[in-house]
């Protein structure tokens, strides 16, 4: 082969993975619910397809996928390990998706940060079943290929995530009723408004609050409406007089950023069904508010 046949392969090998990285980028974020550990499977897939035996694939977008998936279930076997040790709830990393339009086109729901957050609970092969089919609409057929096994395993592993999921989430709202919520709930949370906020939560609410150990975030859950209303009434006037807000999008749903100065302190993000605010997630460690503010101003 000569060096000009050896730059055409590169070149072409680039133009392949560029046009797929939106789609891997995707899928590795869904099954691990971070967007740093997701960069690091997209630098290790580029290595391995620059190393492949090209001339072999006959589909550079289907191969690439399949890779992505191995790595991205692999790494999501490693972190469950380290997110044991986490301190405090875990929350998945917000990504914004109205500056990359791309990651919440597929089908919405398979972003969002209460959907990633009860998915962390599966095991990773049902996580990425679920993610390859509800996000991407892949064929039965290719995902049993993709994670090497049945197809009738594959329709169990899609199955048993849709039970769980539906197990843990009610009906859900539209936008427009999720935003009004989700306004009502910060007027009453920033007034300390106790009758407010009960009125506006489910009966079974649970407050999450994500600062790893960094912030002075509770380190644990807070369950049932009438306690998460008196721990939300009882932090406002110590919380709120110093805060600024914005409205931004996290995962295809509107959330709030909440910011002391230039400093941005938590992304409030709620996940709301027919019986109220269900889930209230404070996504506060610096590790994944930076990279998500970063993405909001650049």
């Amino acid at each position: 082969m000569h060096a000009g046949d050896d730059v055409d392969a590169l070149e072409k090998a680039t133009k392949d993975f560029v046009a797929s990285r939106p789609q891997l980028f995707g899928i590795a974020y869904r099954v691990l619910g971070s967007t740093v550990e997701a960069e690091d499977i997209l630098q290790e897939a580029w290595v391995r397809w620059q190393n492949a035996d090209r001339t072999q694939v006959v589909e550079p977008a289907a191969f690439l996928a399949t890779m992505t998936t191995r790595l991205a279930i692999n790494t999501a076997q490693s972190a469950r390990v380290r997110r044991e040790a986490y301190v405090g709830p875990w929350l998945p990393e917000p990504v914004d998706t109205s500056a990359d339009p791309q990651m919440g086109a597929e089908r919405a729901e398979a972003v969002e940060l209460a959907v990633l957050h009860l998915l962390e609970k599966l095991n990773p092969v049902e996580r990425a079943a679920y993610v390859l089919r509800e996000a991407f609409d892949y064929p039965y057929g290719q995902i049993a290929e993709m994670l090497e096994t049945s197809q009738a395993n594959t329709r169990q592993l899609v199955s048993r995530a849709r039970k769980h999921l539906a197990a843990g989430r009610g009906e859900r709202v539209s936008r427009s009723a999720h935003q009004r919520l989700l306004e009502v709930f910060l007027t009453a949370a920033r007034t300390g408004d106790l009758e407010a906020l009960e009125d506006v939560l489910a009966a079974d609410v649970v407050s999450y609050s994500d600062g790893g150990g960094v912030r002075g975030a509770s380190r644990i859950p807070v369950f049932g409406r009438a306690r998460v209303a008196r721990y939300l009434a009882a932090f406002a006037p110590r919380f709120w007089p110093q805060a600024q807000v914005r409205w931004v999008e996290a995962n295809g749903r509107p959330a709030v950023l909440v910011q002391f100065g230039e400093e941005p302190v938590a992304l409030l993000s709620v996940d709301v069904s027919a019986e109220g605010i269900d889930r209230i997630m404070w996504v506060m460690n610096p590790a994944k508010l930076t990279p998500y503010v970063a993405s909001l101003t650049g």
